[in-house]
């Protein structure tokens, strides 16, 4: 049975989309770690941190999303 990382690792190799999904998730990751690292936030910055982190959290459900795709494709490939 492969695991959702052997499925995320597959995906890297096969999907253009999958990659872009992951550079922008580390992307905002690195960030949101470099807003984190300052001891007060402004309100804008408080404000470009939700949304960075709302933006992160949509890509890691897209990649969540392909992942599941692939892993029924797969199932299916194998009950044909």
């Amino acid at each position: 049975m492969l695991t959702d990382s052997m499925i995320a690792e597959r995906l890297r190799q096969l999907s253009a989309e999958f990659c872009t999904l992951g550079d922008s998730h580390h992307r905002l990751d690195l960030e949101l770690i470099d807003l984190q690292k300052r001891h007060v936030l402004t309100p804008a910055e408080e404000q470009l941190k939700r949304h960075l982190q709302k933006e992160k959290l949509a890509k890691k459900d897209k990649m969540a999303e392909l992942i599941r795709v692939h892993r029924d494709q797969v199932l299916q490939a194998v009950i044909r």
